[in-house]
C-alpha cells in the first residue's frame, strides 16, 4: 500500500496530470448529465402527450362516428406510437436523432409516414452527438496519452532511468505499477459520472455491465500501446507525436475510410427516397381505372374479392386499396434497403474487432439500444401496429361491418416493446482481446528497457 501511496504522491505533484484528469471528469460529468437530462425530457414528453394524444384521436373520431363512416374515421384518425430510451441511452446517443420520439400513424400508405421522422438540420448532424460514449472514445485516449507518453522518456531525460533500473525489483512492475495507477484514475474519472446518472435516473447495476467492460477494456488497450510505445528510446516528444499519431490513425482516418468505403461497396438509398418511390405509387393510381386497382389488390388479399362493386363516384375501399398497393409495389426495395443497411451494420461490427473505437462505440450503442437495429426494430414495431390498424378498418370498408361506438372501443392500440439490448457479446471479446495483446505488448516491452 505504501508503494502505491508514494506513486500516488509522485503523480499528485504534476501539474499537467492532475489538469488532464480534472478536464476528464468534467467532460465526462457534463456528457453524462447533458445525456441523463435528454432521457428524463424524452420520458416526461412521452408521459405529458400520451392522454393528450388519445384526446385528439377521440376528436378526430367524433363525426366520422356520429356518421358511421369507418372510411373518414381511418384517414383522420392518427394513432399515436412512441420509442421510449432505454436504460442506458443516456451514455450512447446513436441514432435516437434519426427516429422521431413519438410518431402518429394513419390506416394510409406506410412507408411515407415512417420516413417523416427523417427531416433534421444535416449541419447540426454533421458534427454528431456530445454523449459519454463519445468522451470514452475520443477523449479518454488523449488523457492516456498526457499521462504515459513520457512515463519512462521523462525518467531518462531527468537522469534517473539507470538508478530506477538498478532497483531491486524494479524491472517491468515498476512500470506496470505507474501506468496502471493512471489507467484506474481515468476510469474513475469516466465511470464515476456514470455511477451517479445511473443512481439519478434509476438504471438497474446490471445495465452497465456493458459500459464498464468496454471502459475497462479500452483504456487497457490505449494503457499498453503508451507502455509500448513509451519503452521505445527517444525523447518524450517524439512519443507524444507517434501516440497522438496512433490516435488520429486508429479514432479518425481508418473509421471514416472504412466507413466510406462500406458505403460505396453497399449503396443504399435514403429512407426519403423510399417514401416518394411509394407517394409515385399512390398518387398515379388516381389516373388508372378503378377496376384496374382493385382487381390487383383483390389478387394480393382474395379475402375480400365478395365486396360489392364499386358505385359511381368515390368511395373509401378503393381509396384504401391503392394506398395498400403502394406498400406493396416498394416492398421489394424496402426488403434490399433494409438487407443493405443490416448488411453494413455487420461490417462495421468485423472492424471492431480490429479498431477499438468502433467496437466500443458497437457494444455502447446495442446495450443503449440506439443503434440501426433498434431503429429497425421500431419500425417493424410500428408496421407490425400499422397492420393490425389496417386488419381493423378492413371489415368495415369491404364487408359494410357496422362502425359504431363498440367499434371505437375495439380500435387497436400501440404498446411500446422495450428495446432489445443483446447482441453486444462479440464487439467487447473482440475488445477484450485487443486490450490484452496491448497489455501484453506493452508489458514485454518495458522488460527491455536500457538507460
Amino acid at each position: 500500500m505504501r508503494v502505491w501511496l508514494h506513486e500516488w504522491r509522485l503523480l499528485a505533484r504534476t501539474p499537467l496530470a492532475a489538469l488532464a484528469l480534472l478536464l476528464l471528469l468534467a467532460l465526462s460529468s457534463l456528457a453524462v448529465g447533458s445525456g441523463a437530462r435528454e432521457v428524463v425530457r424524452q420520458q416526461r414528453t412521452l408521459e405529458r402527450l400520451a392522454p393528450l394524444q388519445q384526446q385528439d384521436l377521440a376528436a378526430q373520431l367524433a363525426k366520422p362516428l356520429a356518421r358511421g363512416d369507418a372510411g373518414a374515421a381511418a384517414y383522420y384518425g392518427q394513432h399515436p406510437t412512441s420509442s421510449p430510451p432505454s436504460d442506458t441511452a443516456f451514455l450512447a446517443g446513436g441514432l435516437r436523432d434519426n427516429a422521431p420520439l413519438l410518431l402518429r400513424v394513419r390506416a394510409l400508405a406506410l412507408q411515407s409516414q415512417l420516413h417523416e421522422g427523417e427531416s433534421f438540420n444535416p449541419e447540426l448532424a454533421l458534427t454528431g452527438r456530445f454523449d459519454w460514449a463519445f468522451v470514452l472514445v475520443y477523449l479518454a485516449p488523449l488523457v492516456l496519452v498526457a499521462l504515459l507518453y513520457d512515463l519512462v522518456s521523462g525518467e531518462r531525460r531527468a537522469g534517473r532511468l539507470g538508478m530506477l533500473l538498478a532497483l531491486p525489483g524494479a524491472g517491468a512492475r515498476l512500470w506496470l505499477r505507474r501506468a496502471g495507477l493512471r489507467a484506474a484514475l481515468v476510469l474513475l474519472c469516466l465511470l464515476l459520472p456514470v455511477a451517479a446518472g445511473a443512481v439519478a435516473l434509476g438504471t438497474p447495476p446490471a445495465a452497465l455491465t456493458t459500459a464498464v467492460a468496454s471502459s475497462v477494456a479500452y483504456v487497457a488497450f490505449w494503457t499498453g500501446l503508451s507502455m509500448l510505445v513509451g519503452a521505445r528510446g527517444r525523447s518524450p516528444a517524439a512519443h507524444a507525436t507517434a501516440l497522438m499519431g496512433c490516435w488520429v490513425l486508429l479514432t479518425l482516418v481508418l473509421p471514416t475510410l472504412a466507413q466510406a468505403a462500406l458505403t460505396r461497396a453497399l449503396p443504399a438509398p435514403q429512407g426519403v427516397e423510399l417514401a416518394l418511390a411509394q407517394r409515385e405509387q399512390v398518387h398515379g393510381a388516381w389516373d388508372l381505372p378503378r377496376e384496374e386497382t382493385m382487381a390487383r389488390f383483390f389478387a394480393s388479399h382474395p379475402q375480400w374479392q365478395d365486396t360489392a362493386p364499386l358505385p359511381a363516384g368515390f368511395h373509401w375501399k378503393w381509396y384504401f386499396a391503392f394506398q395498400q398497393l403502394g406498400d406493396e409495389a416498394v416492398a421489394a426495395d424496402v426488403q434490399a434497403w433494409r438487407t443493405t443497411l443490416l448488411a453494413r451494420q455487420r461490417w462495421t461490427e468485423r472492424l471492431g474487432w480490429l479498431l477499438p473505437g468502433v467496437g466500443v462505440q458497437a457494444a455502447l450503442h446495442r446495450q443503449a439500444a440506439t443503434d440501426l437495429q433498434a431503429l429497425l426494430a421500431q419500425q417493424d414495431a410500428v408496421a407490425a401496429f400499422h397492420q393490425r390498424l389496417r386488419g381493423y378498418f378492413y371489415p368495415h370498408l369491404f364487408a359494410d361491418k357496422p362502425f359504431d361506438a363498440n367499434a371505437i372501443g375495439a380500435l387497436p392500440r400501440f404498446a411500446a416493446v422495450p428495446p432489445a439490448t443483446q447482441g453486444w457479446g462479440p464487439s467487447l471479446a473482440a475488445l477484450a482481446v485487443l486490450a490484452a495483446l496491448a497489455l501484453v505488448v506493452g508489458g514485454l516491452a518495458t522488460r527491455r528497457l536500457q538507460a
